[in-house]
């Protein structure tokens, strides 16, 4: 027994020497192998934003499982904060309008980008991606992405290949946006999709139902060309991202591994998240912890951006805003200096959909201020008083994407609409029913009677800050004039600007919409966001854009 435990430890001391050596020559050929680099983020949506190519939950989607994942022809410029985000080239390198025929554009693509599967984004992908959502007889139509989709284009019609780096596009009438509308048309990998039809069981015969679980299998195993690709993917529960080493866009070829993304809807909750170490970014931290987060290291960001926080009023039949007076007294009777503080300071004050001094603000006649004798007055003489108050009925949601802080910021608009005569209801649903229903209307059995709706929207570009809400051609179900405000007025100066493909004449045009889109008040106009996010101290190279969206991937993390 002596003789075996001797041998044993003698082994033992042998085997010990020789691991240590051995594991010291490793280290000196071979240096140790990097921790990986995670950012974990809190989103204010309930759900994972789809990630199949055209996102939904609003712009959050765009922000975290689009411009990650996913390329456009045009892309904005995140790159800085002290100046507004421009329109710069991104799949497509330039694009012009035909001086004959102002329905028809030339784009010119970029050379030897790859999807993450290894497929050429070429023209004929493009062509394909701009059939998913507008050919409904080709064999990978998406029903499910076209709302998202194709109200934000509404004028683009076709794609025709010219060559393989060059595509036509055509609109139903001349439309000097469209290149900005097109920052929101993401490509998706067609081969990819191709091979995911291949494994549907052959069982199914009927071609639409092949293509909706063609496109469910590639949602859950993604392929875009973006600075990211996805790596797992749980509904309702986590997103992970994994950095595209070969990303054509060199600045933007991220330095963190991975990014996991995780819907977390109440403020709070991504508060505790946050100060607990859970994660490293939470969007629309819970206003009353600010001063905590602050004290506890975290940096929070800010920054005025195209971002309008509104009531968006209903003109159907029987609507009680049909009363301009009624209009411009609920606009004077909020108290936004009171909200402001109720929001730690996080918030702007409107003067309309864009502020005084923008190439677009052009003047207007009425003055968005707070003035309650004033719009008292109005109320009187519209009929109302506190013994007989208008009632009301506002849709609303909990949380969401630039929602804010949407509950006690209604709650407050609520109690300073009071004091003139204003009887507020809600109905309070969640957040990706209420962007749904956004689209389908006021006039929609969805609305529950409804006569405004509480959805913030972007205001970067012409069509998303006024056309879209203002036109007789966007009324439901084409975009989002969910209140069916229009006339041939605003009709002729959307054409004005629309026509302008000179930068100067159409601001000129614009500012002239934009004048009388404040006088005639199809909005009470409650708040501009400033995008705050709570971001940990490791997470470095921040640029918080003057933009509702961020680029994660010129990020470092330490």
């Amino acid at each position: 027994m002596k003789f075996v435990a001797q041998f044993s430890r003698d082994s033992l001391s042998q085997w010990r020497s020789w691991a240590t050596a051995s594991l010291l020559a490793l280290a000196v050929t071979q240096p140790a192998m990097a921790q990986e680099k995670v950012l974990r983020i809190a989103m204010t949506a309930a759900d994972i934003p789809r990630t199949l190519g055209q996102p939904d939950q609003g712009f959050e989607g765009n922000r975290f499982t689009g411009i990650p994942m996913y390329d456009a022809l045009t892309h904005w410029d995140l790159s800085k904060a002290d100046g507004p985000s421009v329109l710069v080239p991104g799949l497509a390198t330039s694009w012009a309008v035909d001086a004959k025929d102002k329905t028809k554009w030339v784009f010119k693509l970029r050379p030897g980008v790859k999807f993450h599967d290894g497929s050429a984004l070429n023209a004929d992908a493009v062509v394909w991606n701009v059939r998913k959502v507008l050919d409904k007889d080709a064999p990978h139509f998406d029903a499910s992405q076209v709302g998202v989709t194709a109200s934000r284009m509404p004028t683009l019609r076709s794609a025709r290949k010219i060559d393989d780096l060059t595509v036509e596009l055509t609109t139903s009438e001349p439309d000097s946006f469209l290149p900005i509308n097109l920052s929101n048309l993401f490509m998706a990998s067609p081969a990819h999709w191709d091979n995911k039809l291949k494994a549907v069981p052959a069982s199914v015969v009927d071609p639409a139902e092949r293509a909706k679980q063609a496109w469910a299998a590639f949602a859950a195993d993604a392929s875009g060309s973006g600075p990211f690709k996805m790596a797992k993917f749980s509904p309702r529960e986590r997103l992970e991202l994994a950095a595209n080493k070969t990303y054509w866009d060199v600045k933007r070829v991220p330095k963190i591994d991975r990014v996991v993304m995780l819907p977390m809807p109440e403020a709070n909750s991504r508060t505790a998240a946050l100060l607990s170490g859970q994660v490293d970014w939470i969007e629309a931290p819970a206003p009353d912890a600010m001063d905590q987060i602050r004290q506890r290291g975290f940096s929070i960001y800010s920054n005025p951006q195209p971002h309008v926080w509104p009531w968006q009023l209903s003109f159907a039949p029987g609507s009680p805003w049909l009363n301009k007076d009624v209009r411009h007294a609920a606009n004077l009777c909020v108290d936004r200096d009171g909200l402001s503080k109720l929001l730690g300071g996080m918030m702007g004050t409107p003067k309309g959909t864009v502020p005084p001094g923008h190439p677009w603000w052009g003047n207007p006649k009425f003055d968005i201020k707070y003035d309650v004798k004033a719009a008292q007055a109005l109320m009187q003489k519209a009929g109302h008083s506190a013994a007989k108050p208008l009632k009301v009925k506002v849709q609303i949601s909990a949380s969401g994407s630039g929602q804010m802080q949407p509950l006690p910021m209604n709650e407050f608009v609520q109690q300073s609409l009071k004091q003139c005569f204003f009887d507020v209801q809600f109905d309070v649903i969640e957040w990706n029913t209420l962007f749904t229903n956004w689209r389908k209307g006021a006039k929609d059995p969805s609305a529950n009677g409804a006569d405004a709706i509480n959805v913030s929207f972007a205001a970067m570009d012409p069509f998303f800050a006024m056309v879209r809400f203002t036109s007789t051609k966007t009324f439901p179900p084409v975009s989002n004039n969910w209140g069916y405000f229009g006339n041939d007025e605003f009709d002729k100066l959307i054409a004005d600007a629309r026509t302008s493909f000179d930068g100067k004449a159409r601001d000129a045009a614009l500012a002239k919409l934009h004048a009388r889109i404040v006088e005639e008040a199809p909005f009470v106009w409650i708040a501009h966001d400033v995008g705050p996010r709570a971001v940990s101290s490791k997470v470095k190279n921040v640029v918080q854009p003057k933009s509702w969206f961020i680029d994660i991937a010129t990020m470092t993390l330490e």
